[in-house]
């Protein structure tokens, strides 16, 4: 969230209603997200525009985002249970091979 250092007064638009706010929030940017969830109302059709209310047509639109979201989040945490393994190994490999190396230089110390 892009952030002034003083508030200010913005009217959107969001499912057919106005929506005025005061916010820290760079207009543009709320503008953006208010486009955002207007086009996923679009995308329900206009029957279910038509027929619903803004409330109906928000909750639908905000279940959306949140199950968008619990995916996102479960990719995220997959995403990083991978790289987590990939970095274990890699350092298991970098202390093996430190090890191998040690053995290697304590061995040719040794010998006459």
């Amino acid at each position: 969230m892009l952030a002034l250092t003083e508030k200010h007064t913005v009217t959107l638009v969001i499912a057919g209603a106005r929506y005025r706010m005061t916010s820290d929030t760079e207009e543009s940017h709320l503008r953006g997200l208010a486009d955002m969830i207007n086009e996923r109302i679009a995308s329900l059709g206009d029957k279910a525009v038509q027929k619903a209310s803004p409330a109906q047509l928000l909750a639908v639109v905000a279940l959306g985002l949140a199950e968008d979201l619990s995916e996102e989040s479960r990719r995220r945490e997959e995403l990083e249970g991978r790289v987590r393994n990939v970095v274990t190994h890699a350092i298991a490999r970098i202390d093996q091979r430190l090890e191998q190396d040690a053995s290697v230089e304590q061995n040719a110390g040794v010998q006459p």
